[in-house]
């Protein structure tokens, strides 16, 4: 067994090139990468809002202590806080990927004495990232810079700078025109054998004396340490077992250099702060803000509008509605912003236009023009919707208007996997309801239906004459506090009685409930009820318009337990909404052990064989703590709890051994300790529902595209189930040229490979997003999964990126980590 391992081992070590390790992603006691990024993030942050707070002539209150909350309120936008928090996430998630992405790069980790090609990674990262705060990418920027953010940490736990008597950053790391001299030559000895455990004199003294820098080099072979030189250190580094034995790095209290990891760690939070404050001085302090989503960058007003021939009343509406809000809200918390039409006809979509500027979304509004449409009744309405779900933030509010079906039904798994991945919300308000008679949903909106279902959003059916009455949910969505308290559909429908937790932050409680003629009674915490035949009761007023019923209650204190019953022959769904600051998003992650504990996002559905590991993030305080997670099934009854795993700082790991059967969404129970005489209970849905696959699809961008070149994304299909032939759709939202096999042959239990080659044309503009969909459907189509990536064209800048994850190399660290624990 032993030979066998050995000769797995061997097999593996030919795959990987030698690389790097970093500070801790999971750690009790040591400062984490997360930790460090968050510390950074939060007190330059600080200073912007103290800095335009003086500007205004304000006064601002530096927070303590420092935290999401307090910050959120003391820049004076309480509501952005979940926003906020959302960014340090996305920011760690792509500083955790680097140790998995380019573990084994030297040049990404300081590693190697390798230290003019880790400026490079860092300097060419930071023009990335200004270039794309210009462009507006917010989101792209923010991936880079927690890709930027990782190599410059890096180098104060990896080098001996500390070692050498530095406290403060270097600052030429984030300066391309300053030299990095002095740097310990291939031939220079710069480390003696540790004696025992004792590591930390191992350097030698002449390279103390000379001020000379020097790094530890890592391998997963004895054979590529130059003689003489430093070691990593760690039981995956098998240069630091030959002489001289041992290592230098600093990356948590147990490492060789421990007694320095907290000096290494305060470093490199300075030196993260002084690349914040670069980036802020080439962005200005507003774009900063919006950077980090204290300027309500995810509160996005979004419309996807039908421009055919038979929409000139609805058209109306919309400038109506989206006047009203714009005016409504302008100056305060809740204004948008950012802007975001999509018309589509037929044979026409999009373009995707995002602006700013109110004013100038009311311009593009009202100069619609009505064309197209054709003889069939049908309108290429999901290829305006993907372009919205490409191009819009995350977590965004859309609103799809349209009388007519799909055109484009093919797109639907590509649409559900943006949905997914995304984690936006797509309301439908359609106006080609059937005639009241017949008591009916039109069948031709089924595939919106089931769009809308897995977004946590409504499909609503209503005349022409009668879509005013329906488009107050625009309103009542468009706030940055909105919260989803409950979420069922029941499709086939079923009588069914439902329970709500409302706790004391809740305010503007509405209950919709959506379905072809449903009844139902809804009772109140104080024992009151009231029936759908009601309009005005005990409880509240009730407004029917088409399919759809919102119940608005009397009592603006809507603390206690509600009770809703439904009855229904047609299938139908519950929703209920509020405005608070107490509220989570999750992430689907993978938990790798090696180089050390991390978790990894994946852009793509969980896999049916395994855990289910969900990342999650509370916003509300200090004093707000999760008891119970659960999945729960959309469609039916099906509740499968989870454990939790307290992370700190709002954050928890939470685990199912197994999925529900359907789609699902997750439930989270948990306790606010704000007031010392009393704990109050608080339950959130998640609005996005997610479904677990057989089937697994993973890809990987690597290396650099610019304007006028290809580029190739090698990708894999792999299946716990039978073979056969996979189709494979593939589809990018700047409609760039692609080639990619239009289909896959798995064995039983297999895998297979293929690639995907895009061409930018030459007149791309530099820092252009692409967003790619990658899905795989099994040969019965009742099953499929995807990979979404985020590309970006530079102009020779860096390299592309991507959210997916190269899960095979997972499986390979996994099994090293196995293997050393022998």
């Amino acid at each position: 067994m032993m030979i066998a391992n050995l000769v797995i081992v061997a097999a593996v070590l030919l795959l990987v090139q030698p690389g790097a390790l970093a500070f801790q992603v999971i750690s009790r006691t040591s400062l984490t990468h997360q930790q460090i990024t968050k510390s950074a993030i939060l007190q330059t942050t600080a200073e912007v809002c103290k800095a335009r707070a003086e500007q205004q002539g304000q006064n601002f209150v530096m927070p303590d202590p420092l935290t999401v909350e307090l910050l959120a309120a003391a820049c004076s936008s309480p509501e952005s806080a979940r926003n906020f928090r959302s960014v340090i996430n996305d920011v760690n998630t792509r500083n955790a990927q680097v140790d998995v992405r380019h573990v084994l790069d030297e040049e990404y980790h300081f590693d190697d004495e390798s230290f003019l090609r880790g400026r490079d990674v860092i300097t060419s990262g930071v023009d990335t990232v200004k270039a794309n705060i210009q462009q507006q990418n917010f989101e792209t920027a923010r991936e880079r810079l927690g890709e930027t953010m990782h190599t410059l940490q890096d180098f104060y736990s990896h080098s001996n700078w500390i070692e050498l008597g530095n406290r403060s950053p270097f600052t030429n790391l984030i300066r391309p025109n300053l030299p990095i001299d002095n740097i310990a030559d291939r031939n220079t000895p710069t480390c003696r054998s540790c004696v025992g455990d004792n590591c930390d004199n191992n350097i030698l003294d002449n390279i103390i004396a000379e001020k000379k820098l020097t790094s530890g080099y890592f391998s997963l072979t004895s054979f590529s340490k130059p003689d003489g030189k430093c070691s990593h250190g760690g039981k995956l580094d098998f240069t630091s077992r030959t002489e001289p034995t041992g290592g230098i790095n600093k990356d948590g209290f147990g490492s060789e250099h421990g007694s320095l990891h907290l000096q290494a760690a305060n470093a490199a939070i300075s030196a993260t702060s002084e690349l914040l404050e670069d980036i802020r001085a080439s962005a200005g302090d507003n774009d900063f803000l919006r950077l980090m989503g204290i300027s309500q960058i995810f509160n996005v007003l979004c419309i996807v509008i039908d421009t055919s021939e038979s929409m000139a009343d609805d058209i109306a509406e919309v400038r109506r509605i989206t006047s009203f809000i714009i005016d409504s809200k302008k100056g305060t918390t809740d204004e948008p912003s950012d802007y975001i039409l999509v018309p589509f006809n037929d044979p026409d979509f999009g373009p995707l236009t995002r602006t700013t500027d109110a004013e100038e979304f009311k311009r593009l509004i009202n100069a619609i023009s009505l064309a197209g449409g054709g003889t069939d009744n049908a309108e290429m309405s999901l290829s305006g919707l993907w372009l919205a779900l490409a191009g819009a933030p995350l977590r965004s509010g859309i609103f799809v208007f349209t009388d007519a079906e799909p055109k484009d039904a093919e797109l639907k798994s590509t649409v559900l996997a943006l949905i997914e991945s995304t984690k936006s919300t797509v309301n439908f308000l359609l106006t080609n309801a059937r005639s009241k008679r017949r008591r009916l949903s039109n069948p031709l909106n089924q595939i919106y239906q089931d769009l809308a279902d897995a977004s946590g959003g409504q499909t609503i059916e209503v005349t022409k004459d009668t879509l005013p009455q329906a488009t107050s949910i625009i309103e009542d969505s468009s706030n940055p506090a909105l919260v989803t308290l409950f979420f069922a559909v029941r499709s086939p429908p079923k009588a069914e009685h439902f329970s709500i937790i409302v706790d004391s932050s809740v305010t503007k409680l509405n209950i919709y409930i959506t379905g072809i003629s449903p009844t139902f009674t809804i009772t109140s915490p104080s024992g009151l009820s009231q029936s759908s035949t009601e309009a005005n009761g005990a409880v509240g007023t009730i407004q029917t318009v088409g399919n759809f019923q919102t119940m608005r209650p009397n009592n603006q204190n809507p603390t206690g337990l509600w009770q809703i019953t439904v009855g229904s022959t047609q299938p139908y769904s519950v929703k209920v909404t509020g405005q608070s600051l107490t509220d989570f998003s999750f992430d689907v992650v993978e938990v790798v052990q090696v180089p050390h504990p991390a978790y990894m996002v994946l852009a793509s559905r969980p896999r049916t064989s395994g855990n289910v590991t969900l990342l999650l993030s509370v916003t509300g305080g200090d004093s707000v703590k999760l008891t119970e997670v659960a999945a729960v099934e959309t469609m039916g009854t099906e509740t499968i709890d989870g454990s939790l795993e307290e992370l700190g700082n709002g954050e928890y790991l939470a685990t199912f051994t197994t999925a529900p059967r359907g789609s699902f969404g997750i439930r989270v129970t948990g306790q606010d300790n704000s007031t010392r005489s009393s704990q109050t209970s608080f339950q959130r849905y998640s609005s996005t529902q997610i479904r677990a696959s057989n089937v697994s699809v993973t890809a990987v961008a690597n290396g650099t595209w610019t304007p006028g070149s290809t580029f190739n994304v090698p990708f894999t299909v792999e299946t716990s189930q039978s073979g056969g032939s996979f189709s494979i759709t593939v589809r990018n939202n700047r409609l760039y040229n692609m080639t990619f096999p239009s289909s896959l042959v798995i064995g039983n239990g297999g895998r297979a490979n293929g690639t995907v080659t895009l061409t930018a044309p030459s007149d791309t503009p530099s820092c252009t997003d692409v967003t790619m969909t990658i899905v795989a459907t099994d040969p019965g189509a009742s099953d499929f999964n995807y990979a979404v990536l985020r590309l970006s064209v530079v102009a020779g800048v860096g390299p592309a990126m991507s959210l997916s994850l190269s899960l095979w190399f997972i499986m390979i660290v996994s099994f090293l980590n196995q293997i050393l624990h022998l």
